[in-house]
């Protein structure tokens, strides 16, 4: 746009510092006016500075330019309408000659200086019209491929002004010739032909044609070069499309990708505008054309040629231009994309990049499923429910640019002919491919209409997989991240017929791609050479093959890799997310490297590793011991899977775990986790918090907790992973499956008391047994073979109990296995011990047999 237009369009308050620069008269804006763009493409500088004759030779062309702006207006005239434009240009021309006409290097000074000025007001406008933005620190570099292409529009902007330049002095210069050439036949009709002036005049007018006609030929080799020009930056914006579709594929999979599209929107609407721009001066090329055309007019010959390869190119940049933005996706059970339900709501968008739209002309794209089915006999098909076409907006609320929206839509399998049912609970489609290798595509298809162009657009989905139940999910999700990992063409739905192999170093990176985009912490390198080790073998090398099989095919009673994969991220989602992001777990490591790493630590040293043999997803812990050689010991508890870490958090595990080793005494093995920091220094601030009432008085109970207990490994061929932990103690009346454990406690005095006393145990408040009890028995721990430990006090029972007896014996029990428990040595200090017995009469043996439930305060 020219510096002239530009100010024209400028507010109020500037358009007013601007008729001040001209109320001097030294150059009319009559004058500025007419000949702006002549005006603006000479050097007034040079002309003021260094010579009056280039200041003499542009004052003569200002005079010959006005002449014949004069003599247009004499032939355009009808009924007087232009006698005040006339006479204003008549007289500012007369002014001019009568200023400058002994000194055109003061012409020259007075409009370099105006320029000047002028360039300064529209600058001013320009930063008081756009807010100061600080550009953020952390802001990134662009791209070299980035900064090419702002260089490249910015000069394509450049060569089609100078473009516009040269078609509107080809336009003046053909008004020029059409006026002298019509003033010529109205002289030949009066002057005879032999008068000298006529023949000088026929001799200028046909200088003036071949004037023209080069101007032409000119203008036409501009245009040629500007396609080129376009040619080359559309393969740019290629480029970066492409690029931007990459990023696409690998953030649908897990990678965290920088998928906006505002950048490339601008260049897409910039470079469409300027193609059409350009498409407007062809047609004011056409229109000079046929308003003056002579023999070899290469305007004639030419222009038809130009205009259709200048809008094939357009049609080109707009097809390339429609995207899908947002594939689908369904909200619920989880915002996996490319995995869709049956009869379950999904959202879809696509975006036109090339922001110009008619708004007289509304534009609607059409959704399909499926589009071309001819290589997909023996799939499974559906029907789009709710609504399959959408009107194109421009910048709705919350989104930008032309988008078209589909929310809320579902699929529907259709039903087989004959049967009145679809095949989606087959698990094999009739294509012999199972529904979960089935890929299916959406299509869009959008007319587009602008500036009497007129094309169809389309594009589509990466391929998706359908489901019918959401237990197929991770299967198809396995199918989804091995078709995006291996293949880049999205039509290529047949792809499971005969899937290609990955290669470890493929495979690697969209797994830790899995754990960072649903954890935020990715996979380290040993994590990952323990996965590939397990997939490949011993050593895995950058050949290392995986195939479709190895990584998703069940093959009971086994299941498969991803199986597992899957299963331990939905673990640590639900029930580890804050210890993964920490590094307290360290996963995904080998039996053989865990002895490794924990033989080298003291004793009580523990890491944490995801059970291989748990399909839903464990978390077992390692703990190393030594015996009384110096030889370590290794030991594990059974996996503890998300149903049990539900019921008691994994902190609270290993803060409470115990093993009750020979001497009976509780012990927490698990003491520093690896390499050697405290476990409370590392899991404290994950421990469920106690609550206390603020008054004992108001408390109402006594609180409780659940605690995990293994009992000690006597086998020491047992493997590590079969140490079983205990969380709830299950009463076993078999008398056989106990088994005498001697009790050693330490030697405690018990004082003396006036009060009753039985075994040395003193009965406060003077309580006694009941007759019908015998004086017992020393008292013994039994424990059974599944590690469940109890009291029992051997009572001979006289007669049967009275139930007026029944506060008595509790009462008298109580205080028997209270001064059991304070025999042991073990601390009770703070600590409120209610012991709640269970009897059973064991008839056989005469035993009381008494389950302690443990409830610390």
């Amino acid at each position: 746009m020219a510096l002239w237009q530009k100010i024209q369009m400028l507010d109020t308050v500037y358009l007013e510092q601007v008729h001040n620069l001209y109320m001097d008269e030294r150059l009319p804006m009559e004058v500025r006016e007419y000949i702006a763009y002549w005006i603006e493409e000479q050097d007034w500088n040079q002309a003021a500075q260094f010579g009056s004759s280039l200041a003499c030779c542009l004052f003569h062309n200002m005079q010959s330019l006005l002449d014949d702006q004069l003599g247009r207006l004499v032939l355009s005239e009808e009924n007087n309408s232009n006698i005040v434009l006339k006479h204003n240009l008549h007289r500012s021309k007369v002014h001019l000659q009568a200023l400058y006409q002994d000194h055109p290097e003061q012409l020259a000074q007075v409009i370099d200086d105006l320029l000047k000025q002028e360039r300064e007001i529209l600058a001013a406008a320009l930063a008081a019209s756009q807010p100061v933005v600080e550009a953020p620190v952390t802001a990134s570099m662009t791209s070299s491929q980035q900064e090419k292409i702002g260089a490249r529009l910015s000069e394509m902007r450049k060569a089609i002004q100078a473009l516009k330049n040269s078609i509107d002095q080809l336009e003046l210069l053909q008004d020029t010739f059409d006026f002298r050439f019509k003033t010529q036949r109205i002289l030949e009709s009066t002057v005879p032909n032999t008068d000298p002036g006529l023949i000088r005049r026929m001799q200028e007018l046909q200088i003036m044609l071949n004037k023209v006609d080069r101007s032409r030929k000119e203008v036409l080799a501009q245009i040629q070069g500007l396609l080129g020009f376009f040619e080359t930056l559309r393969d740019l914006l290629l480029e970066e499309r492409e690029a931007w579709k990459d990023r696409q594929r690998q953030a649908c999979i897990g990678n965290n990708c920088d998928t906006r599209l505002g950048q490339l929107e601008k260049w897409f609407t910039a470079n469409a505008e300027d193609l059409f721009h350009l498409l407007q001066l062809l047609q004011t090329l056409k229109d000079l054309q046929q308003k003056l055309t002579y023999d070899q007019d290469q305007l004639k010959m030419c222009l038809p040629q130009l205009e259709n390869r200048l809008k094939e190119q357009i049609i080109f940049l707009l097809k390339s231009a429609f995207v899908v933005e947002i594939q689908p996706t369904m909200p619920y059970p989880c915002r996996r994309p490319l995995v869709l339900r049956t009869n379950q709501k999904f959202s879809v968008r696509a975006r036109l990049l090339v922001k110009l739209m008619d708004r007289n002309h509304p534009m609607e794209a059409k959704i399909e499923i499926d589009r071309d089915s001819t290589n997909l006999a023996g799939f499974r098909k559906f029907n789009i429910l709710t609504s399959t076409t959408k009107t194109l907006m421009m910048d709705r609320p919350q989104t930008e640019g032309l988008i078209c929206d589909f929310k809320h839509i579902s699929l529907r399998e259709q039903k087989i002919s004959g049967s009145g049912k679809g095949k989606g609970g087959k698990g094999i489609s009739e294509g012999g491919l199972s529904v979960l290798e089935e890929l299916h595509v959406i299509t869009f298809t959008l007319d587009y209409w602008y500036q009497g162009l007129q094309c169809q657009l389309q594009t589509s989905t990466l391929p998706m997989i359908i489901i019918s139940n959401v237990s197929q999910m991770s299967s198809a999700w396995a199918s989804i991240l091995w078709f995006i990992m291996l293949n880049r063409d999205p039509l290529n739905q047949r792809f499971f017929i005969n899937p290609p192999a990955a290669t470890w170093p493929q495979l690697s990176t969209v797994l830790s791609w899995q754990f960072s985009s649903a954890t935020e912490k990715g996979l380290n390198a040993d994590q990952l050479k323990m996965l590939g080790e397990k997939l490949c073998g011993s050593p895995v090398t950058a050949q290392s093959i995986i195939t479709w099989s190895q990584f998703a095919k069940d093959s009971p009673p086994s299941f498969s890799f991803w199986t597992w994969i899957d299963g331990i991220l939905l673990l640590i989602q639900e029930n580890l997310l804050h210890l993964w992001k920490n590094d307290l777990i360290m996963g995904f490591v080998s039996r053989k490297r865990e002895r490794h790493l924990l033989k080298k630590k003291r004793g009580g040293t523990f890491l944490l590793r995801f059970s291989e043999s748990t399909k839903s997803g464990g978390i077992t812990c390692t703990w190393v011991e030594y015996d009384d050689k110096g030889s370590p010991m290794f030991s594990a508890v059974e996996p503890y899977t998300r149903e049990q870490l539900k019921v008691l958090p994994l902190p609270d595990i290993i803060r409470d775990y115990h093993v009750l080793a020979d001497e009976v005494i509780p012990e927490n093995p698990l003491q520093y986790l690896y390499p050697d920091t405290p476990r409370d220094e590392a899991f404290g601030p994950y421990y469920s918090e106690r609550r206390e009432a603020d008054l004992p008085e108001q408390r109402k109970y006594l609180t409780r907790r659940l605690i995990s207990v293994s009992s000690s490994i006597t086998n020491p061929s047992r493997q590590p992973e079969e140490v079983q932990a205990l969380d709830f103690l299950v009463a076993d009346s078999n008398a056989s499956d106990f088994q005498d454990l001697e009790l050693k406690a330490p030697d405690h005095h018990i004082p003396e008391a006036s009060v009753p006393m039985v075994n040395g145990v003193v009965f406060e408040n003077g309580i006694a047994l009941p007759s019908e009890l015998e004086e017992p028995e020393q008292g013994g721990l039994l424990c059974n073979s599944q590690g469940e430990y109890w009291i029992c006090s051997p009572l001979r029972v006289k007669s049967p109990l009275n139930p007026t007896h029944h506060e008595t014996l509790n009462c008298s029990l109580g205080l028997l296995l209270q001064s059991f428990w304070f025999s042991l040595g073990l601390p009770t200090c703070g600590v409120s011990l209610v012991f709640s017995f269970t009897l059973l009469l064991m008839l056989s043996n005469s035993l009381f047999l008494s389950q302690i439930l443990i409830s610390c305060s």
